[in-house]
């Protein structure tokens, strides 16, 4: 007999096979389609082990505020130790705080605003190779611009195997992740060396490679610059004490890929989107016009231009990067009305819950103007998450929501971007959600 008291779902081996394949091919969508049939928790049983699958804002932030410090980062989060090592995305308990209170200093808002120059600059030196009429994969685009911005506000100089390389790696990763994460793979432990396992351990060792080198470079230096790294390399807890090499490795590779992978992401769809709304395209164009009247953008412009702010978080809803967030139950719990056994992997779909009519009117259509006119504040709380939520949310986030402000301002103000092809674009759910084979658009260059 079934226990009353888990979660509604599929039952019965044929059900739970479709149900786990139909997820693992397409997880937020998956995740929006099992709302609408079982309800906003659903549960089942995988071999030995149990899925819940959270739609319920209010559960969702009794998880992401894990006050019993019953929860920990799922299975599959923690198999990116194998390149992320223990930074702040896959690491624990008193270590996670000790490292979070370390580096949340560094982020502050007044700190971000300095790197302000360097991410103009870079979208700058973009934007100048762009010629009226020519096509390019704007997704390719935005990866090498804010891969160039990552370097110099990370590591404040060039690595010394080339960007390039470490961007490469990442890239690698991600494919490798694809091959394990969404597919039976996962139902394996993390130490089980598939083939895609062993070629993310490999990759790491040439990130390793070039993210110590420049660790050893910066010790070495007496006067050391304003980078995160070097802000890093003082920081110092209660004790006096500081940042171990290995330490530094895993949080500047963490901040590597968050910075570099998930901006790109979310300025590519906005580029397309703003491509498929020519008339929201336009009055980004006029709101850049009328604040920058010319002259580059900078950290003070920011906040005079709510609606690419809008745009941006409008983005954000529809194609969330971290489309899907993982907690473990280390005991046997009581989450509503439901028990969760221990062991049980609770999942929460950013990209479900920002699709989810109940809460989002028109859920669908991209509606920059819902930011702007008091419609989004009516949404309950945790059913927008594009950085997580609770004392985990991602401590670089108004990072990356000053440098997608910043870059869009530095583009739309020379160009426009209109799609070279009408195929829809294809979703890829890998580590993040990014577009399966780029986003050809078409420039069409602005009259100055």
């Amino acid at each position: 007999m079934s226990d009353p008291s888990f979660p509604p779902g599929p039952r019965g081996a044929r059900e739970v096979v479709t149900a786990f394949r139909a997820f693992v091919s397409n997880p937020p969508v998956q995740m929006l389609g099992f709302r609408a049939k079982w309800g906003s928790v659903v549960g089942f049983h995988v071999g030995t082990r149990d899925a819940i699958f959270l739609g319920d804002p209010a559960l969702i932030g009794e998880v992401l505020l894990d006050k019993e410090g019953v929860w920990i980062k799922d299975r599959v989060t923690r198999g990116l130790s194998v390149f992320l090592g223990n930074g702040l995305l896959t690491s624990e308990g008193d270590f996670w705080r000790k490292q979070r209170k370390l580096i949340a200093p560094r982020l502050t808002k007044k700190h971000i605003a300095t790197y302000a120059s360097s991410m103009v600059k870079c979208a700058v030196t973009y934007a100048d190779t762009l010629r009226d009429g020519e096509v390019g994969d704007v997704h390719a685009a935005m990866s090498r611009v804010t891969l160039e911005i990552v370097t110099q506000t990370l590591f404040g100089s060039a690595l010394a195997s080339g960007h390039d390389v470490i961007g490469g790696a990442m890239d690698e990763i991600m494919q490798n992740f694809e091959q394990v994460a969404p597919s039976w793979r996962q139902l394996f432990p993390n130490w089980v060396p598939f083939a895609a396992r062993r070629r993310s351990a490999r990759t790491a060792k040439t990130i390793d490679r070039a993210v110590f080198e420049v660790i050893k470079k910066r010790r070495d230096q007496k006067d050391r610059g304003d980078d995160l790294l070097s802000r890093m390399l003082e920081a110092q807890d209660d004790e006096g004490g500081k940042m171990t090499d290995l330490q530094l490795r895993d949080e500047a590779v963490t901040m590597f890929v968050a910075g570099h992978e998930t901006t790109a992401n979310a300025l590519a769809f906005a580029l397309m989107l703003l491509g498929d709304h020519p008339d929201i395209d336009a009055r980004a164009h006029l709101e850049i016009e009328a604040e920058l009247k010319g002259k580059g953008a900078t950290a003070e412009d920011v906040p005079r231009l709510p609606f690419l702010e809008a745009i941006v978080k409008e983005t954000l809803r529809l194609y969330p990067p971290a489309h899907i967030i993982g907690r473990e139950a280390t005991r046997d719990l009581a989450l509503g009305k439901w028990s969760i056994p221990k062991g049980a992997s609770v999942l929460m779909s950013p990209w479900a819950l920002h699709h989810e009519p109940e809460f989002w009117p028109d859920p669908h259509s991209f509606r920059p103007d819902r930011w702007l006119d008091g419609s989004a504040d009516r949404v309950p709380k945790n059913a927008y998450l594009p950085f997580g939520g609770g004392p985990r949310v991602c401590i670089g986030n108004h990072f990356a929501m000053m440098e997608s402000i910043l870059i869009l301002a530095t583009l739309l103000a020379r160009a426009r971007f209109e799609r070279a092809s009408t195929d829809a674009v294809q979703l890829q759910a890998a580590i993040t959600l990014r577009p399966r084979t780029g986003i050809p658009m078409r420039v069409t260059t602005r009259k100055s």
